[in-house]
């Protein structure tokens, strides 16, 4: 009887073994990664992540025993980490924001999705390509990508594709979106309104934030950090509505389909992020569990992006063809224009 039961949990064994080079790997880079963030100001942590990643499948073959631990950290701890992200969401700051900016924040999201998808269809993307960046440009990047893939199942090099293009899009945003909130005369509420409505990572709001608030220094008005980071937590506050809605979608493409893996109508990690929202909103939680909670989701969305970074490999994206940067460029500045036209009309 024993020697069976060790010859059962031989491969069980085996099995929980096979990820721990990659992860360790991982974890490795994101602690690279947190640490140089915090010498190098305004840079993610998980921009830094996925540019290491992508410098190292570009430059050196990864030992093959890393693949299931990057494969891992790729989907699993990223929903997790996206799951985690809730924590952030008070649902009282958002509604504080009014009725106005949470109807601009609505227009953005529901805009922004209409129209990239409207745009990829006619650049001839397959619909979940498209849809992966319209969810990444309009709700919270790298984190809407990986919950819509969670219902989509879609390719690889889609979704590493669509995070790749919120890294470069989003981060060129930081600077731009501040000069170009200074040559239109914006104060620094309007300024720190328009990037949380439309910039994609919430790490790039809280820099493109910082970057108003530097260059305002003495100025009266509310700290466009604080105005940017609670627009782009109602953004976030999107994502558990709009990922059950296109899990309904898939769901109904995929008996249309029949070769088609049905997706969850509400996958795990969604019900994880609305569990995490309602925990928050009791007030249980005191500050330093919520630091610690914070510094998690952070360090486990650095390990997945530094995961998904070692699948950016230079001469695959040249195989993606130059749509999906149109698709990326236009959708960046068509959400830019629903967010300024909102922002202006509320005055």
């Amino acid at each position: 009887m024993a020697t069976s039961l060790q010859a059962l949990s031989a491969p069980a064994a085996a099995r929980l073994r096979a990820p721990l080079p990659g992860l360790a790997v991982c974890a490795a880079a994101a602690a690279v990664a947190l640490v140089a963030a915090r010498f190098v100001g305004g840079i993610s942590p998980l921009l830094i992540a996925i540019v290491l990643g992508a410098l190292l499948a570009n430059t050196t073959s990864l030992p093959a025993a890393t693949g299931p631990g990057l494969a891992v950290a790729s989907r699993r701890l990223l929903r997790i980490g996206v799951a985690l992200l809730g924590l952030q969401l008070l649902v009282t700051d958002v509604l504080a924001l009014g009725w106005g900016v949470l109807g601009l924040v609505v227009a953005v999201v529901a805009g922004g999705i209409a129209g990239t998808m409207a745009l990829g269809r006619l650049l001839g993307l397959d619909w979940t390509q498209r849809l992966l960046v319209a969810c990444g440009f309009s709700i919270c990047g790298a984190a809407a990508v990986a919950a819509v893939d969670g219902v989509v199942d879609a390719r690889k090099q889609h979704v590493v594709t669509a995070v790749a293009l919120v890294v470069v899009f989003g981060t060129a945003m930081i600077p731009g979106l501040p000069l170009a909130a200074s040559a239109l005369g914006l104060d620094t509420t309007q300024a720190g309104m328009w990037a949380g409505a439309a910039i994609h990572e919430v790490a790039q709001v809280v820099a493109a934030g910082e970057a108003v608030d530097a260059g305002n220094a003495g100025a009266l008005g509310a700290s466009a950090l604080a105005v940017a980071v609670t627009v782009k937590l109602a953004r976030v506050a999107m994502l558990a509505p709009v990922v059950a809605w296109i899990g309904a979608v898939s769901r109904r493409r995929s008996r249309e389909q029949t070769e088609m893996r049905r997706p969850p109508l509400v996958p795990l990690f969604l019900l994880g992020f609305l569990g995490c929202v309602a925990l928050r909103a009791t007030g249980l939680l005191p500050d330093p569990a919520l630091d610690v909670a914070r510094l998690a989701q952070t360090a486990l969305l650095t390990a997945a992006m530094f995961a998904l970074g070692t699948a950016v490999r230079i001469d695959v994206l040249r195989g993606v063809g130059w749509r999906p940067f149109a698709l990326a460029a236009a959708s960046t500045v068509w959400v830019s224009a629903i967010a300024l036209t909102g922002i202006l009309l509320l005055g």
